[in-house]
């Protein structure tokens, strides 16, 4: 017999009546937000998706689904029992969720954007096509296999799966995948810019280098195969005159790396109307410290066997950067003028002068 999913709404209700969470039954299945008002509450409650910690152990978060490989439903009735099994409709939830948080922060218009996690060896969760992703629900979420056929859901699945799922094949540590058309990521790859990289420590470790792929018609195999050969290198990709898709370990790690790549591209494209365009970067040096440290959190970084001079390379993005080099590597500033570089720059002048009359 399936186990009871408790809501946010369930919970509220429950504290209103003057109850905890040691009055829930063992085992029962709650939604992320339900799980969050707990947490706000200081109450502890042991689910069927996540074991209990001892008290005395710290633990990080981790929503990662864990399959155990060969062990996919075959039959019909399989599919169907774990299609509506507590641990994926915990997930579905989590879509659902998701789903608002994009449509909330403006990341999706219309019934744009899609979601999609990997359950199986050959399943993987996804959202329907032509629904808000801010009003989903979870009888709205889909089913498919590998190569995009359908096994579950009634509603349809998103066209554009194919191309999580062209990420999917091509990188095994991508077990979820988020598209969006973020504001300024979006203008990026409108403008056929690559951001730039060596600005901001956090999207160093936390998002890494984005990529670019080429326009191809959305959810054709032609993009499919452009965006998931991109993404074996990068955790986020900008579609050229479409849109931003980044994948990781679960659903909440690739969409905070979809935050991650609005809220770099709008702190980039603020900064370059400062200071006559010119933007900092830290050193190829304190870079290499960061790629490093990308590495110990198991992000794996194509720049990891890059030289110094080459980490901080940005010479493709404009307005230009101006490239930190450390005081090590330049002479003291005297305030002194090259001579010979003053004349070229008078003759330079002069020939401009003569020219205008």
């Amino acid at each position: 017999m399936s186990k009871k999913v408790y809501t946010a709404a369930d919970i509220e209700a429950l504290i209103k009546s003057g109850k905890s969470a040691a009055d829930l039954p063992q085992g029962v299945v709650l939604t992320p937000s339900a799980k969050d008002i707990l947490r706000g509450t200081g109450s502890v409650v042991r689910t069927s998706a996540a074991p209990a910690a001892s008290s005395s152990e710290p633990i990080l978060p981790d929503y990662e689904f864990h399959w155990t490989p060969g062990s996919d439903p075959k039959t019909p009735a399989e599919i169907n029992a774990f299609f509506q099994s507590p641990a994926i409709t915990e997930l579905k939830h989590r879509m659902v969720e998701i789903g608002q948080r994009m449509w909330n922060r403006e990341y999706t218009d219309g019934n744009g954007g899609n979601l999609t996690i990997r359950v199986g060896d050959n399943l993987v969760l996804c959202t329907p096509t032509l629904v808000s992703k801010g009003f989903m629900t979870v009888e709205q979420m889909c089913l498919v296999d590998m190569e995009g056929v359908q096994l579950a859901g009634k509603y349809k699945r998103t066209s554009e799966c194919m191309t999580h799922l062209a990420i999917m094949k091509r990188q095994p540590k991508a077990k979820a995948c988020c598209h969006a058309h973020p504001p300024h990521g979006t203008a990026f790859a409108v403008a056929g810019v690559q951001p730039p990289t060596c600005m901001i420590p956090e999207a160093e470790v936390f998002l890494g280098q984005i990529g670019m792929s080429q326009y191809q018609t959305p959810g054709t195999p032609a993009n499919a195969e452009a965006v998931g050969e991109a993404a074996v290198d990068h955790m986020a990709v900008l579609m050229v005159n479409h849109g931003a898709i980044t994948w990781g370990k679960d659903i909440e790690d690739a969409y905070w790396k979809m935050e991650n790549v609005e809220s770099y591209c709008k702190t980039i494209w603020v900064a370059s109307q400062l200071n006559g365009g010119k933007l900092l970067t830290i050193t190829g040096g304190q870079a290499k410290e960061l790629i490093d440290l990308r590495k110990t959190l198991g992000m794996d970084d194509k720049r990891a066997s890059f030289t110094e001079c080459q980490l901080c390379d940005n010479d493709g993005f404009s307005p230009g950067t101006v490239c930190h080099i450390p005081d090590s590597q330049t002479k003291a500033s005297t305030g002194a003028t090259d001579p010979e570089a003053e004349k070229l720059v008078q003759a330079i002048t002069d020939q401009i002068l003569a020219s205008m009359k």
